[in-house]
């Protein structure tokens, strides 16, 4: 079993900074992309920025410059530093990772929770 627990979510006034963190735990061999998704009522989810065990990441235009993801692999932990923030970028951010098992061939997508990020003064 795989399970990922995302934490920092809050309550910010825009122009305020958060950090999410998101921890996996359970059984599993590696640990490849991990990233940052969100969703806003009544729009798509969308990809907010992704990060590779070796540190290359992609992250979306709309948050570039504004937003960070880092990871510490020892820890099986990923990172979404926010700053500036604008009422906008309200959403359920979730946790995703792209995760191998032991003795099965398949690696496979698995999502956390979600948490909630609200921007209003």
């Amino acid at each position: 079993q795989v399970q990922l627990v995302e934490s920092g979510g809050g309550l910010v006034q825009p122009g305020g900074s958060l950090r999410l963190s998101c921890a996996a735990s359970g059984s599993f061999s590696s640990i490849y992309t991990m990233g940052w998704y969100r969703q806003a009522p009544g729009k798509q989810r969308e990809l907010v920025s992704t990060i590779t065990r070796d540190s290359s990441t992609v992250t979306a235009a709309s948050v570039k410059g504004r937003f960070t993801i880092s990871r510490d692999n020892a820890k099986n932990t990923v990172y979404l530093q926010m700053n500036s923030l604008k009422p906008e970028d309200t959403a359920v951010y979730y946790c995703n990772a792209d995760i191998k098992r032991p003795g099965i061939v398949l690696r496979r997508d698995y999502w956390g929770q979600g948490t909630q990020v609200t921007v209003s003064s």
